[in-house]
Parts: C-alpha cells; structure tokens; sequence
C-alpha cells in the first residue's frame, strides 16, 4: 500500500478519534492522544511490514547448498 494512502488513513483516524472527544483541556492532551495514534501506528507498521518471517531468515541460515532458487522459493 503507498505510503500516501497510510498517511491518508491516518489522518482520518486523528480526526475520527478527537472529533470523539471533542473539547481537550490543553494543547498537551492532544498531543498525547495524537501520539498514542501514532505509535499505535508505528507498531502495526512495523509488525505487518515485514519482509521475511523468522522462520524463513533461519530456513535459509540453515541451507548449506545456498541455492538461489530454493531461496527464492521460500
């Protein structure tokens, strides 16, 4: 997914989530709520990003013969 639309889907989402609260006391308390978006964000990100599972890195780790094609094949 370009990185355009993940910025896009997030901005709806900040928008979604302080339209629910509202009135925030401070500035601070947006801020903190934004932030939280946004590590929220980063983790599902970093978790779903990946290019190669664990198990794959250690499969090829493991292969002696080093053929290209069976890695690729992984």
């Amino acid at each position: 997914m370009p990185c355009l639309v993940r910025l896009e889907r997030l901005k709806k989402e900040i928008k979604r989530r302080t339209n629910l609260v509202g009135i925030f006391p401070n500035e601070l308390a947006i801020r903190r709520l934004v932030g939280a978006l946004m590590l929220e964000q980063n983790d599902e990100w970093v978790v779903t990003r990946r290019y190669m599972t664990l198990e794959t890195v250690a499969a090829i780790c493991e292969d002696t013969t080093k053929d290209p094609a069976k890695i690729a094949a992984l």
